[in-house]
C-alpha cells in the first residue's frame, strides 16, 4: 500500500507531500492541470524511464519519494535481503530518485544507494499502471501465469507440482553425481586392478620388511663367518697333514738307521730324534683334530647361500612395490585393502547408479503427472477467466471484444516447480480477428477499460489484486452507463487493493474514498500545480463541475449529490 507521496521541483510542482489512505481514490481537475505530474513522480520514485524534462524550470534536480507499507509477508522483502537491502517487515518502505538537471539520477532504498533496476523492480511488484499511454504489469505475460494460478485457486495442484519437481530435482542432481562419480571410477578401474593385481602376487605382511631385514643381516653375517671358517679350512687341509706325516715318518726313518748303525738309544743324538718324532706324532694328532673342529664348526652353521639371495629379492621387491605406490613399505597391506575397497566401491558405484536412475525416472513420471494436473487445473481456470471477462466487457462498451486464457506446453527442458506451461492472455477486439497478446489493442481508453474488466474478474476470485492498482482516464471517451460502470468497477476492485484514478466522469469520481482536486495557479510566468484534498462540499462543487462545465447550476450540484449518495 501507498501511503505516502513527496514530491519536489517536478514540472509544474514546486513542492507537494500527499498522504494516500486505502480505497478508490480519484484525482480530477482541468486538463492540462498537471494530473500527469502526480503519476510521472511515482513512477520516477518507482525506477521508471526518465529525461531532464521531469526537472521543474531553474531548478537543478527534482526529487519523488515514494512511501509504501507493505505487508509482512510481501516478496519485496526478500527481494530486498537478495539485494544486500535488507530492512525489518514491519517498517515502511521509502523509495527515493533524485534527478538532475543534466538528465542524471540516483536512487536510494530506506535512504541506502541502489540501483534504477533496483526501484523499478519494487515498483514492478507493488503497483500497476493502466493507462492511454503505458500499462504496466498486465501485459508482461510473465505475470499472467500466477494471476490465473491466484483466480483458479490451484494451490493444491500447484504445491504437489513443486513438491514433485523438488524431489525429481533432488533425484536428478544424485543420479547425476553418481554417473559422474561412475565415469571417474571407470576410468580409475583399470589402474585399480592392475595395482591390486601386483600387490596379490606379492602378497606383502605386517612387519615383513623388518623381518626380512633383520634376516638379510644375519644370513650375510653368517656367509662371512663361513668364508672366514674356510679359509681357515684350507690352511689346515690336506697338505698340512700331508707333511706332517712326511715329517714324523723321516724323523722314524733316521732313528731307526741310527739304531741299526749302532747307536745305542742312550745316546744323546738317538733320544733327541725320539723326543722329535714324538712331538711330530703329537703334532700331527693335534692338527688332525683341529682340522675335525673346523670342519664340526663349518657344519653348525645352517646356511644356504640361496636363503639370503631369496631374502634380498624379497626385500627389494616390496621397497619397489612401495616407490612405485608412493607409500611406506610398512603401509603396503593397508594399500592393498584400500585398493581393494576402492575397486568394490567402484563396482558399488554402478549398483547404486542404477538404482539412482531408477528413482529419478520414477520421480520425473510423478512430477509430468504432477503438472499434467496443474496443467488442467489451468487450463479449467482459463476458461472460468475468460467467460467472467466477457461478462464484464458489454458494459464497459467493449462488447466486440473477446478474451482467452492459452495455456500451451512448454518443452520438457523447461520444466520448473510452476510446472510446464506457458500462460498468456489474449485478446481479440473484433469479430473474425485472431487472437492475439494483450498489447495489440490499439487504443488506450480500451486497453484501460479492458484491464479493469480482467482485474475485477480477477480479484473477485482472490486473484490479481495488486497493492496499488493506477488508472489513467480509464473512462476516456465514454460516459453515462459505461462511466457508471468504469466507476462501480472501480470500487469493487477498490475493496481488495488500493486504487489511483484518473478522471473526467463524474460517475467514477462519485465513487472514490478519497477525491483529490487538481489545479494550476500562476501568471504565465510562474505557473504551479497544487493538489486538494477535498471535503465533502468542495467535493459535491467539483463533481458538479464535472457534470455541467463551467457555470455549475444548482441542477448539476443536486444530480452531483445523487451520483456521490448512489
Amino acid at each position: 500500500m501507498l501511503i505516502g507521496l513527496a514530491i519536489r521541483d517536478v514540472v509544474l510542482i514546486e513542492t507537494l507531500d500527499l498522504s494516500i489512505g486505502a480505497g478508490l481514490t480519484a484525482l480530477t481537475g482541468e486538463t492540462g492541470a498537471g494530473k500527469s505530474i502526480i503519476l510521472d513522480a511515482l513512477g520516477l520514485a518507482t525506477g521508471a524511464r526518465a529525461d531532464a524534462g521531469l526537472v521543474r524550470r531553474g531548478a537543478s534536480q527534482a526529487q519523488a519519494t515514494a512511501i509504501f507499507a507493505p505487508a509482512p509477508d510481501h516478496p519485496v522483502w526478500a527481494y530486498l535481503e537478495d539485494k544486500g537491502l535488507a530492512a525489518p517487515a514491519d517498517e515502511d518502505l521509502v523509495l527515493r530518485r533524485l534527478l538532475s538537471a543534466d538528465g542524471r539520477s540516483r536512487a536510494f532504498v530506506n535512504d541506502q544507494a541502489a540501483s534504477v533496476g533496483v526501484l523499478r523492480d519494487l515498483g514492478a511488484m507493488l503497483l500497476e499502471v493502466h493507462g492511454q499511454h503505458e500499462t504496466v504489469g498486465l501485459l508482461d505475460s510473465r505475470t499472467h501465469r500466477g494471476q490465473l494460478d491466484a483466480f483458479g485457486e490451484v494451490g493444491a495442484e500447484s504445491a504437489a507440482c513443486a513438491h514433485r519437481w523438488a524431489v525429481w530435482r533432488a533425484a536428478r542432481d544424485r543420479a547425476e553425481a553418481l554417473r559422474v562419480a561412475a565415469e571417474r571410477s571407470a576410468a580409475d578401474t583399470e589402474d585399480l586392478t592392475l595395482r591390486l593385481g601386483e600387490l596379490d602376487r606379492l602378497d606383502p605382511r605386517e612387519g615383513e620388511e623388518t623381518q626380512l631385514a633383520e634376516r638379510r643381516a644375519l644370513l650375510g653375517a653368517s656367509e662371512k663367518t663361513l668364508a672366514d671358517i674356510a679359509a681357515a679350512r684350507e690352511a689346515l687341509g690336506d697338505s698340512l697333514t700331508s707333511r706332517l706325516a712326511q715329517a714324523f715318518r723321516a724323523l722314524e726313518r733316521a732313528r731307526d738307521r741310527a739304531l741299526q748303525a749302532g747307536v745305542p738309544a742312550e745316546d744323546a743324538a738317538v733320544v733327541k730324534i725320539t723326543a722329535a718324532s714324538a712331538a711330530m706324532d703329537r703334532t700331527l694328532v693335534e692338527a688332525q683334530e683341529a682340522l675335525d673342529a673346523v670342519e664340526a664348526a663349518a657344519t653348525a652353521f645352517d646356511f644356504e647361500p640361496e636363503q639370503l639371495e631369496k631374502a634380498e629379492e624379497r626385500l627389494f621387491a616390496l621397497r619397489a612395490m612401495a616407490r612405485k605406490l608412493g607409500v611406506p613399505v610398512e603401509d603396503l597391506p593397508a594399500t592393498r585393502l584400500r585398493l581393494a575397497e576402492a575397486l568394490r566401491g567402484a563396482e558399488t558405484s554402478r549398483e547404486a547408479l542404477i538404482a539412482a536412475e531408477a528413482e529419478a525416472a520414477a520421480a520425473r513420471a510423478a512430477y509430468l503427472a504432477a503438472a499434467q494436473a496443474l496443467s488442467a487445473a489451468r487450463r479449467a481456470a482459463g476458461d472460468r477467466l475468460a467467460l467472467a471477462v466477457a461478462a464484464e466487457l458489454a458494459p464497459l462498451k467493449l462488447e466486440k471484444a473477446r478474451f482467452r486464457v492459452a495455456v500451451d506446453a512448454l518443452p520438457e527442458e523447461r520444466a520448473g516447480p510452476t510446472g510446464l506451461d506457458r500462460v498468456e492472455f489474449e485478446i481479440a477486439t473484433n469479430p473474425g480477428s485472431p487472437f492475439g497478446p494483450l498489447g495489440d489493442i490499439a487504443s488506450g481508453g480500451e486497453l484501460a477499460r479492458f484491464a479493469l474488466a480482467l482485474k475485477a474478474s480477477l480479484a473477485a476470485r482472490g486473484g490479481g489484486a495488486q497493492p496499488l492498482m493506477i488508472f489513467d482516464e480509464v473512462d476516456q471517451g465514454v460516459g453515462g452507463a459505461v462511466a457508471d460502470a468504469v466507476g462501480l468497477r472501480l470500487k469493487r476492485l477498490a475493496a481488495q487493493a488500493q486504487v489511483l484514478v484518473v478522471t473526467h466522469s463524474p460517475q467514477v469520481a462519485a465513487r472514490a474514498d478519497a477525491h483529490w482536486r487538481v489545479a494550476k495557479a500562476g501568471d504565465g510566468e510562474h505557473l504551479r500545480t497544487t493538489v486538494e484534498t477535498l471535503a465533502p462540499g468542495p467535493r459535491e462543487e467539483e463533481i458538479a463541475r464535472m457534470l455541467s462545465g463551467a457555470e455549475i447550476t444548482e441542477a448539476a450540484r443536486a444530480a452531483a449529490r445523487a451520483l456521490i449518495d448512489a
